[in-house]
Order: structure tokens, then sequence, then C-alpha cells
């Protein structure tokens, strides 16, 4: 399995604003082939916020990443601050 680890600042007070995004992608990732689970992150004391998106394989993982990039990117337009961070990692279990 592999995760793909996404990480934003939006500022502080900008919770209402990440939760909206996050059932808004919940619901297109829970379409995708391989999607397995989605945990959203928040650190609200800084602004930062994040997604990490668990997939079968890394192919889907890349294959969804390729389709929902246009529209997270255009949903942070305006709002974040400075460019996403992102991380491809395997998942393994000890």
């Amino acid at each position: 399995m592999y995760a793909r680890l996404i990480m934003f600042t939006l500022g502080t007070g900008k919770r209402p604003f990440a939760e909206g995004m996050a059932k808004q992608f919940q619901s297109v990732m829970q379409g995708m082939k391989g999607f397995k689970n989605a945990t959203f992150l928040a650190d609200e004391g800084v602004g930062e916020y994040g997604l990490l998106s668990v997939w079968a394989t890394k192919e889907d993982a890349e294959s969804a990443a390729d389709a929902m990039r246009p529209g997270f990117l255009q949903a942070l337009e305006g709002k974040v601050q400075g460019p996403p961070t992102v991380r491809m990692l395997e998942v393994f279990e000890p």
C-alpha cells in the first residue's frame, strides 16, 4: 500500500474551509480505484492542514493524484499561504 501526505497552510481560523474541502475530496476519493482510507489533519495553532490518503498501489495513488490535482489546486487558489507539500510514502506494518 501507498500513502500520499499533502500539507498546506491556510492560516488560523480557517477550519470551516478545511472541513468543507475534506468533505468534498473524501467523496471524490471514495469512488476511485484502490482507495483505502483518508485522514484529515489540522494544527489550528499555526493554521496548517493536511490529508493523508492510503491507496492499494503506488499506481492507484499516482492516478488519483493526477485526477484530483487540478480541483485541489483550484480549491486552494487564493486561500493557501505557499504551495502545498506532497509526499508519497510506502505503508508497511511490522
